[in-house]
Parts: structure tokens; C-alpha cells; sequence
């Protein structure tokens, strides 16, 4: 369960939120005591977003820019782009529905297995490695990015597709931190790292003093 509490149907008095329920979910059915989308998630992003429902409303704006009829953006790299995100900040849940993006925009599932290690593989093309080069620098860099990047994003884009990537990349990033820090939909899942267990008969303050000499 997502660490916030979730709005059942029964409360939702924004009719923007009653809207999503109704196409997500269907009119008849509460999606907090019968979860469940058409993609298989479970659909907690929804209801807990439903908390707010002007930051609900915001978030469902946010996700209409990127389909807007004036984008400039490619929907194959801009793709790439959600997908590397959701990887590299560790959202099981942005990557994986990114990767159905991919899928269904005609990308191969040999290219879509190679995004998490783009780097060393041969499938992607100059155009894609330098958007997943530019995409790293937004998300593992913190938007820390060498000029030489932005040189070879200018030899296939302008300033308005670099924008829009930028923007749309970022947006993804700051989602699949939520979506993890609130534990929704994939990323509700345990700690990874936590302590491993000592062989039996261990003594910490052994570990701790000199090796003998033998």
C-alpha cells in the first residue's frame, strides 16, 4: 500500500478527478477497494493524487504537453528519454510503463532491453545515444551537462526540441521520485539495503580489532 491514504470514489468532489476515475476505473467502480487498470498497474498514483485534486489536475495537464499537436519533440526519443528516466531514478513503475510507450511507438524489444545498459550496445542509433546521453546529464547528473552535448543535439534538433526534451525529461524524473518515495503502483516494494546477517557465532568486536599474525 502507498504510504498516503488513498480517496475512494465516494469522496472525490473534483470533477476532473471523477473524470480520470471514470475512464481509468470505469463509472461503477471504486479504485480503492478494487484496484486495477487496463495496463495491469494498480492504479494508486490516481487515488493518491486524489488528495489534492488542483495538484491532481496539474500533474493531468502536465502529461497533455507532451502529446500536444505543437511539439516539435519526436515521440521515439522523447520516449527514450521517460524510459532512461524511470531507470536511472529507480522507478520500476516509470520505467516499465515507458517501456509499453516504446513498444507500441513501433521500438523493438531488443532496443527497449538495452536501454538500462546504452552505453556498451550497438542498437541505438547517433541520434538516440546523444538524447540518452542528455537524458543522463538531466537525471544522474542533476542537470549537470558538458557543452559537447548540447553540440551534438544541435546537429538533428533546435533550441524548441532541446527545451521540450528537457522539460518532459525532468517531468519524468520528478515522478518516478514520487512514485518511490510515496511507495505507488511498481515502487511499493521493500528496502533493498539493509543490513546482511552475520554467519553464526560472529563477534562484532572481533571484525573490528587487528588481524593476527599467524
Amino acid at each position: 500500500m502507498p504510504v498516503l491514504k488513498q480517496i475512494p470514489r465516494s469522496d472525490v468532489t473534483s470533477d476532473v478527478v471523477k473524470a480520470y476515475y471514470d475512464r481509468l476505473f470505469g463509472p461503477d467502480r471504486d479504485p480503492v477497494a478494487s484496484p486495477g487498470t487496463a495496463t495491469g498497474t494498480p492504479g494508486d498514483w490516481w487515488t493518491v493524487f486524489a488528495i489534492a485534486p488542483d495538484i491532481f489536475k496539474h500533474a493531468v495537464d502536465g502529461f497533455a504537453v507532451y502529446r500536444h499537436p505543437d511539439r516539435k519533440l519526436d515521440p521515439v526519443l522523447r520516449e527514450l528519454g521517460q524510459t532512461r528516466a524511470g531507470w536511472v531514478k529507480e522507478s520500476q513503475f516509470v520505467f516499465s510503463q515507458h517501456c509499453k510507450s516504446l513498444r507500441a511507438l513501433g521500438v523493438s524489444d531488443e532496443k527497449i532491453a538495452a536501454i538500462p545498459h546504452w552505453t556498451v550496445s550497438d542498437v541505438f542509433d547517433e541520434q538516440e545515444r546523444a538524447v540518452l546521453a542528455y537524458a543522463d546529464c538531466l537525471t544522474a547528473g542533476d542537470g549537470r551537462t558538458p557543452l559537447e552535448v548540447f553540440d551534438k543535439l544541435r546537429t538533428f534538433w533546435g533550441d524548441e526540441e532541446i527545451f521540450e526534451f528537457t522539460y518532459i525529461t525532468t517531468l519524468y524524473s520528478m515522478h518516478a521520485v514520487i512514485t518511490r518515495a510515496l511507495r505507488m503502483e511498481f515502487d511499493n516494494v521493500p528496502e533493498r539495503i539493509t543490513e546482511v546477517a552475520a554467519p553464526e557465532g560472529f563477534n562484532a568486536q572481533d571484525f573490528l580489532s587487528a588481524p593476527q599474525r599467524r
